[in-house]
C-alpha cells in the first residue's frame, strides 16, 4: 500500500511497450462499485474471493504489466499464479513512507482505523515474508523518484533475464 504499484506499473509498461492492467481497477469496472463498497458489503473475505478470480484470469495474459493490491499475496493460489506465470517485482516501502503517501487517501479500507500506523505495521509483519518469498526482484522505493525506480527495474529485469535464460 502506497508503494507506487499503479504509477510505476503504468510507466514501466510504457517503457517496455506492454499493456498496463491494475487488478483493483478491473474488479471495480466489473462490479460497478469501488473497492471500499465491496469491503462494506462483502467484507475482506468477499473481496479476496473476487480478487483471486481476477488474478487467475489476468496472470494468463501475455505482454502485460500487472499491478495488484497489496493483500493479493495472502492467498496461496494468487502467489502460485503470479510466480508461475510471470516475473514478480516487489516494490518495498517503509511504514513511514506508506503513512506519508496514504494519509489523505480515503480509498483504502484497511486503513480506516484508529491507528493507521499500527495497522500498517501489522500488515507489513504478515505480508513482508510473503512478498520476499514470492518475488523475483525487490526494489526499495522510499528515496527514489519514479524515473529512478523504473530505470532500476529495467536494469534488474535485464540482469535477471541474463541469469535465467
Amino acid at each position: 500500500m502506497g508503494a507506487g504499484k499503479s504509477t510505476i506499473g503504468r510507466q514501466l509498461a510504457d517503457v517496455l511497450s506492454m499493456t498496463f492492467i491494475d487488478s483493483d481497477q478491473v474488479i471495480e469496472e466489473r462490479t460497478g462499485v469501488d473497492i471500499i463498497t465491496i469491503f462494506d458489503i462483502e467484507g475482506e473475505k468477499g473481496f479476496r474471493k473476487r480478487e483471486a478470480a481476477v488474478i487467475d484470469e489476468l496472470t494468463q495474459l501475455d505482454n502485460i504489466v500487472l499491478a495488484t493490491g497489496g493483500g493479493v499475496i495472502l492467498e496461496e493460489a494468487n502467489r502460485q499464479h503470479l510466480m508461475s506465470r510471470g516475473m514478480v517485482i516487489y516494490l518495498r516501502v517503509s511504514v513511514g513512507q506508506q503513512l506519508l503517501r496514504t494519509q489523505h487517501d480515503k480509498s483504502r479500507p484497511l486503513l480506516e482505523s484508529e491507528d493507521p500506523e499500527a495497522k500498517l505495521r501489522q500488515l507489513s509483519e504478515i505480508r513482508e515474508p510473503l512478498y520476499i518469498g514470492s518475488s523475483d526482484i525487490i526494489v526499495d522505493t522510499d528515496h527514489l523518484h519514479l524515473n529512478q525506480i523504473v530505470k532500476q527495474i529495467q536494469k534488474r529485469l535485464l540482469e535477471y533475464s541474463s541469469a535465467h535464460p
